[in-house]
């Protein structure tokens, strides 16, 4: 092995970004669910889980900024797909019932996508990699 490869090899910045550009190219073949992004469907999801969220508690769940969320909620709030309710200063999240809709098929998409990319890396280290991955982040979340 040259030290070219070395050097990609143990950077984990590259290494993750080669892996998340894989990731995404999949997950966006998957997930079929008109001209919504993988990434705005984790939030339909928390929503879920979370009905009547708060703006600031979603930012937190997804680990992203204000203006990020804000910019998702416009957008999914033009599809239909989630209602803005302001409450004094907070900003409340609901689904429409289009966005439960839209939730359902996610959830299918989800199970397609793991069993896609475990058939390459197989099911347990499937399982690992995303687990180490999760405690890698929250580590790294602390400190930054």
């Amino acid at each position: 092995m040259n030290e070219e490869e070395q050097i990609l090899i143990h950077c984990l910045y590259f290494t993750a970004s080669r892996f998340a550009r894989n990731i995404t190219k999949l997950a966006e073949q998957t997930f079929d669910v008109g001209n919504v992004a993988p990434s705005y469907l984790y939030m339909i999801m928390i929503v879920k889980f979370h009905p009547t969220i708060t703006q600031k508690e979603l930012c937190h769940k997804l680990s992203i900024a204000p203006s990020t969320s804000t910019r998702f909620i416009d957008k999914l709030e033009k599809l239909k797909l989630v209602t803005r309710k302001m409450d004094g200063k907070q900003t409340h999240i609901s689904l429409t019932d289009e966005g439960e809709e839209v939730y359902n098929q996610f959830r299918v998409s989800l199970k397609e996508l793991f069993n896609s990319y475990s058939d390459v890396l197989g099911k347990e280290f499937s399982k690992d990699l995303s687990k180490m991955l999760h405690e890698a982040s929250n580590k790294l979340e602390k400190e930054l």
